[in-house]
């Protein structure tokens, strides 16, 4: 197959030789051009014409890895087949989640049957290769996520969140903790992760809840959507993500908080991008990406420009690598063969990353079935990568013509009974898992060590078993203010353990050392009650008049907490924290957070004081405009009976990006509701759905383009399952949605635009559509 750029520079070639009788100079030099891209992208792709499944040995050999460290296997088939998800419990045990069924072929054939696992993996002679498996769950259908509680493992499987207790590695009474944890969207877009943070609750990426246990109960709270699949931690417990196109998003600030405002749909500090940087450098051509055809995503010598299958990040906190490396962000990308290393730096609570080389990567590969699709610490100080090892990767819904020929021609679709998982350490360290004690003494002195997944462990044992002999040692714990890493587990520790004082936290909010600070602001709501809230009211003043800038988004994030005992109190000290930081982005949204119900009220509030300059001003205009929207939307229960199919197709394909209300999702996709592409022309709308849509698009006037979306929107028209029809009650569903109010399309209509393109495989560009 001739590369993009060879029939690019063809048709320019052709174009000159209409518009000159005899070919001039630059006709000849883009003719000798296109020659030569022609022969170096024939010799490429000869030289990747085969991708070979090789065995775990020899895929070894095939890795470049940053100078200084050696990757060693612990782990692979017959052991392990698909893994997708693991997490380590105290034993140095690896449980996995084993996704087999995953895209058997490019059809997806089969992939609903129950083949899915949840293993236990163990190192029974401890040379550092696991050598026994057992089987915890079995027949699962494509099993996502996982995390270790107490006596027992919260297992995702959508739709549902499951919670087994344990008995002798066998799993015991089932409990249904979530019957929603998924709501529409296909494999690649339903939530996974179940990370059990720093503040003792459990976070998913692409999702909204979060999740804690109580007793025999089980805690759900709203919290902010983050990525699409994976999701980490800091030495501080803020989270990280990314989605496919941009490798790190993070948050500033504490997970638990600004999440309260159910109207506010964009909270400054949360969802951050922190690296701008995408661009990726592989080791080999990787012409098997999903739009591996267009311009721009491969280079000339047939390798992925930007990330477009970003996933699985992970801060390292492992301790093992060294000063340089801690606190460095890696993110994987399977359909490169390739992990990225980011450099993350911190002023105050804002983080900043940069990729930590150019033209080069912590680790690449250049065997094509080498999918790194989740990395994790290990018990050791090591960097754990989990190999789904196989050729297919890209979900059917999306899968491209293009790709599909690319599978077919190198034979990836076989086999699906591969796996491994890889440890990366430094090359002249002797590695060795640290052995975590059950004594309660013991763990508090854990909770110092250098490595972050034995503190996380450490502090997770003493929260699940709730040792009373603990607490005095982790008080003590708390007075290290040389040690705040180990002084924050210690809070939480006793958060966790339901012995957290008020005396505990005031003389932390009084620390110079911000980090400390930050801990007992975020750790507030758990201590603050009727009778004491007037004391931490009045420290939060304090801090606000003392100009400690750090403190006071926090201050205004805890308004909530406060409002609960005293309506008053809690406004009085919004309004004081927003007057003294009037242009401060994340002061006024963090305040707006506190507002639910009444943001009408403080909007006139600072039109009656002539501060209709003020960011709060601002950021309140656009949140009563989103909540004016919404109050507009029509009953979206009418339309989804008249359009039943459209309803569902929407909610499994289009939701996760353009959201439930139409009106979009910060990072992914523009709105729907009230946009003119959707209300406007049928010949525009029609082929947007069938090929797509690539690269900026304006929508009732803003420009919505990366990072602010994904860059490019995949169509569904080569989606075999899907018929015309099936594809025009998805667009009558959503030209009827919301306050949408347009005509209804028809089968014949989808029929004649797939005609009208026949053969299209690129997605349409807004001046190609705009054109029309």
């Amino acid at each position: 197959m001739k590369s993009f750029y060879y029939n690019a520079l063809l048709a320019f070639t052709c174009a000159g030789m209409l518009l000159a009788c005899q070919p001039n100079s630059n006709t000849k030099v883009a003719q000798e051009e296109g020659e030569k891209v022609e022969t170096d992208s024939v010799k490429i792709r000869e030289m990747y014409a085969s991708s070979p499944v090789l065995s775990p040995e020899e895929s070894l050999k095939k890795m470049q890895v940053e100078e200084g460290f050696r990757v060693e296997l612990v782990a692979a088939e017959p052991l392990i087949n698909s893994p997708v998800a693991m997490t380590f419990d105290e034993k140095g045990r690896m449980w996995v989640a084993e996704m087999q069924n995953y895209m058997p072929d490019t059809a997806g054939t089969g992939e609903e049957l129950p083949t899915g696992k949840i293993v236990i993996l163990e190192d029974k002679n401890g040379d550092g290769t696991f050598d026994d498996r057992k089987v915890f769950l079995g027949s699962l259908v494509l099993p996502r996520a996982l995390c270790l509680v107490e006596d027992g493992l919260l297992v995702a499987m959508p739709p549902n969140l499951w919670y087994y207790e344990r008995k002798q590695d066998k799993p015991g009474k089932r409990t249904l903790v979530d019957n929603s944890y998924t709501q529409g969207g296909n494999v690649e877009h339903e939530p996974n992760g179940l990370l059990r943070a720093m503040d003792n609750w459990i976070y998913s990426a692409k999702f909204t809840k979060r999740y804690r246990k109580k007793g025999d109960k089980w805690l759900i709270e709203k919290t902010h959507f983050r990525g699409q699949w994976g999701i980490a931690q800091d030495n501080h417990g803020r989270l990280y993500y990314n989605n496919n196109s941009q490798n790190l998003l993070g948050d500033y600030f504490a997970p638990g908080m600004g999440a309260a405002n159910a109207n506010q749909q964009t909270v400054a500090g949360f969802d951050v991008d922190l690296v701008g940087n995408n661009r990726v450098y592989p080791a080999r051509a990787t012409t098997g990406v999903n739009r591996g055809y267009q311009e721009g995503v491969l280079d000339k010598n047939l390798r992925l420009v930007n990330f477009t299958a970003a996933c699985g990040p992970v801060i390292y906190r492992g301790g093992l690598f060294g000063e340089k490396y801690s606190q460095n962000a890696f993110v994987a990308e399977p359909a490169a063969n390739l992990i990225k290393r980011n450099i993350l730096t911190e002023k105050g609570y804002l983080v900043q990353g940069a990729q930590a080389y150019e033209g080069r990567e912590f680790l690449a590969s250049t065997d094509e079935r080498f999918r790194p699709v989740n990395l994790y610490d290990g018990p050791d100080g090591g960097l754990y990568v989990l190999d789904m090892y196989r050729g297919v990767i890209q979900h059917k819904f999306y899968l491209t013509d293009y790709l599909a020929k690319e599978i077919a021609q190198r034979q990836l679709e076989q086999p699906i009974t591969c796996g491994r998982i890889y440890r990366i350490v430094p090359a002249k360290k002797e590695v060795k898992p640290v052995v975590v004690p059950q004594e309660p003494s013991q763990l508090v002195k854990l909770l110092q060590h250098t490595n972050g997944w034995v503190r996380d462990k450490a502090q997770q044992l003493l929260v699940d078993k709730k040792y009373p002999q603990a607490i005095s040692a982790l008080r003590q714990l708390l007075k290290q203010r040389e040690q705040p890493v180990a002084a924050a587990h210690a809070l939480w520790a006793l958060e966790g353990m339901n012995a957290l004082r008020p005396e505990d936290v005031l003389p932390l909010l009084k620390q110079p050392q911000w980090t400390i600070r930050m801990q007992a602001l975020s750790v507030l709501p758990s201590v603050m009650t009727a009778k004491n809230y007037t004391t931490f009211v009045q420290v939060l003043g304090q801090l606000v008049a003392q100009h400690d800038s750090l403190a006071a988004t926090y201050v205004a994030f805890l308004a909530p907490s406060i409002r609960q005992f005293d309506k008053p109190a809690a406004d009085r000290l919004v309004q004081t924290v927003v007057k003294r930081y009037p242009g401060n982005k994340y002061v006024a949204d963090a305040a707006i957070s506190s507002m639910q119900g009444r943001e009408e009220v403080f909007y006139h509030k600072t039109m009656a004081a002539k501060d209709t300059s003020s960011v709060l001003h601002v950021r309140l205009g656009e949140v009563l405009e989103d909540m004016r929207k919404v109050k507009r939307s029509k009953n979206p229960e009418g339309v989804a009976k008249e359009f039943p199919v459209g309803a569902k197709l929407y909610a499994s394909t289009c939701q996760s990006c353009h959201g439930a209300d139409g009106n979009g999702v910060k990072r992914l996709a523009p709105p729907l509701n009230n946009s003119n592409w959707v209300t406007g022309s049928k010949s525009k709308l029609i082929p947007i759905v069938l090929y797509g849509m690539t690269g900026p698009v304006k929508v009732n006037g803003m420009l919505y383009q990366t990072p602010d979306i994904i860059g490019e929107m995949p169509g569904i028209g080569h989606n075999k399952a899907l018929s015309d029809k099936d594809i025009a009650e998805l667009l009558s569903f959503i030209r009827k949605s919301w306050n949408n109010n347009a005509g209804k399309i028809e089968a014949a209509e989808v029929e004649q635009a797939r005609k009208a393109y026949k053969g299209r495989q690129k997605a349409f560009t807004m001046g190609e559509l705009n054109a029309l």
